[in-house]
């Protein structure tokens, strides 16, 4: 059974996970294997669609992760292609108003209450081998859209999008909102690092789950990272990226045999 990112995410004990942005499904497999619990497959970054989604989507099921897809707009058809390839959950990028995350909420949901278009022949119903009937009532309760807030607009508006009625959970993007805010990438910025607090803020308040991307590169300062959250009640974490962690694996090997 594939872990269930929604469970992850009402666990109090830290729960460490990362981006997929190398198109392997063997990469995935690594991801699994050293530990970590989910991955989030990046769709709006990563050089691939929705096919190659869906096979490391089946790589992480293989390996007993979670899973969720970042799509590349807040879009009822790309989310609705994500949840029908059998990935439960969607991280919606650049929220900025309750209005449209009440519309990734609604992609989520079948009618009539939501937009999401209903057919029992894909991965997510079984193929049409399952009940149709019993999948509509299951997938509407495992789904779910995720607010990725990157914005100093989403910034200005978090209490209205942390408010929002069926969103599972809210991501901050530190390093596209320094861009926001004009700091240029620099998401150390005691500036944008207040935002980033008052994101956590708004979010705990609404007790909106947090999912805090930790980018550091320096072991140590991700753990530094990690403990300071922590310490505000955060327990799900989203370290690096694969390619942030393979590229640091190499230069570790390529520094030491070359002395």
């Amino acid at each position: 059974m594939t872990r269930d990112l929604k469970s992850l995410l009402a666990s109090e004990a830290t729960v460490l996970g990362t981006w997929t942005q190398i198109a392997a499904p063997e990469m995935v497999d690594l991801i699994g294997l050293n530990g970590f619990q989910f991955t989030i497959i990046d769709c709006q970054h990563g050089p691939f669609g929705i096919e190659t989604a869906e096979n490391l989507a089946r790589a992480a099921d293989a390996n007993n992760i979670a899973v969720a897809l970042r799509v590349s707009r807040n879009d009822p058809v790309e989310i609705m292609k994500a949840l029908d390839a059998g990935i439960r959950h969607v991280v919606v990028p650049n929220m900025e108003t309750a209005e449209e995350a009440a519309q990734a909420v609604a992609a989520t949901r079948f009618g009539p209450a939501g937009l999401r278009g209903a057919c029992p022949c894909c991965r997510s119903g079984g193929h049409f081998i399952r009940n149709w009937q019993d999948y509509v009532l299951a997938e509407e309760a495992r789904t779910g859209a995720i607010a990725l807030v990157e914005t100093a607009n989403g910034h200005r508006n978090i209490n209205a999008i942390c408010a929002t009625e069926g969103l599972v959970a809210l991501m901050v993007g530190p390093f596209d909102l320094s861009v926001s805010m004009g700091f240029g990438g620099d998401w150390r910025n005691d500036t944008v690092s207040q935002a980033v607090s008052d994101i956590v803020t708004a979010a705990q308040a609404a007790g909106l789950p947090v999912m805090m991307p930790v980018f550091a590169p320096d072991p140590d300062e991700c753990r530094a990272l990690i403990n300071k959250w922590t310490a505000r009640g955060l327990s799900s974490f989203v370290i690096g990226s694969d390619k942030i962690i393979v590229a640091e694996a190499f230069a570790q090997w390529s520094s030491t045999l070359a002395k």
